[in-house]
């Protein structure tokens, strides 16, 4: 069994996922830092200062200060983490999106198939239809 999961392991096809998960994590990481620290401060420019990451939906205010008896926090709706997250899934599938799109650019095309030719039956009643004449 152990020799069995070695060779499963082993596959090309196993590799390269494991391969393309790091990879995608990897460029999740970077997409994550440039939305994070380059798009949403210019968003927020373009929108007058208005940072997305600290937009909420408070649906109780806090009660108390933190660290005292009796502390309550506040429970509030985060809509700006939402809004980074959409972002970054857009920037993330246009990135993959390219990289695919180059990927098959760089493929080789596909040798033309030889067009087929008459079947070996076509040929047999062909033949028979000469000797008939």
């Amino acid at each position: 069994m152990l020799k069995e999961f070695k060779a499963f392991i082993m596959t090309g096809n196993v590799v390269e996922f494991a391969v393309a998960v790091i990879m995608a994590t990897a460029i999740s990481g970077v997409v994550k830092g440039f939305v994070s620290n380059i798009v949403m401060p210019l968003i927020g420019l373009v929108t007058g200062g208005v940072s997305f990451a600290d937009k909420k939906y408070i649906l109780s205010e806090a009660v108390g200060k933190a660290g005292e008896a009796g502390f309550i926090a506040e429970n509030a709706i985060t809509y700006g983490v939402l809004v980074d997250a959409i972002i970054n899934l857009l920037i993330v599938g246009f990135v993959m999106f390219l990289i695919v799109k180059g990927y098959n650019k760089m493929k080789k095309p596909a040798a033309p198939t030889a067009p087929a030719g008459p079947s070996d039956n076509d040929l047999l009643k062909e033949i028979l239809e000469a000797l008939k004449k």
